[in-house]
């Protein structure tokens, strides 16, 4: 069963946005391939295991803190683990950490 997930609104790193004057456009996604998208302003990784009409459906495999990249276990109602539907429109782009800031 797929858990229900309302996707925040990808804005300025939405996905298809960046692909729409793109001449060559995106491809779709297919199983093993990892998408990622904004659930209550955390980032969402999903691997994909199908895509049908749009959207794909697949596994959270990393749920990643906006603020400084962390790496969580749950966020909100979201687990590692949970099978979700991503729509393509709700797909975003991950944002840039600076990692000089990271300690070695």
């Amino acid at each position: 069963m797929h858990k229900h997930v309302d996707w925040d609104d990808p804005g300025a790193n939405s996905v298809l946005q960046h692909f729409a004057n793109n001449p060559v456009g995106f491809d779709e996604p297919g199983p093993g391939d990892i998408l990622s998208a904004r659930h209550e302003g955390a980032i969402v990784r999903v691997k994909v295991e199908a895509y049908i009409d749009g959207t794909s459906i697949g596994e959270v495999v990393a749920l990643i803190s906006a603020d400084n990249g962390r790496r969580l276990k749950s966020h909100g109602k979201l687990v590692l683990g949970d099978t979700v539907r991503l729509p393509d429109a709700s797909r975003a782009l991950e944002p840039q950490h600076d990692a000089s800031n990271d300690e070695d």
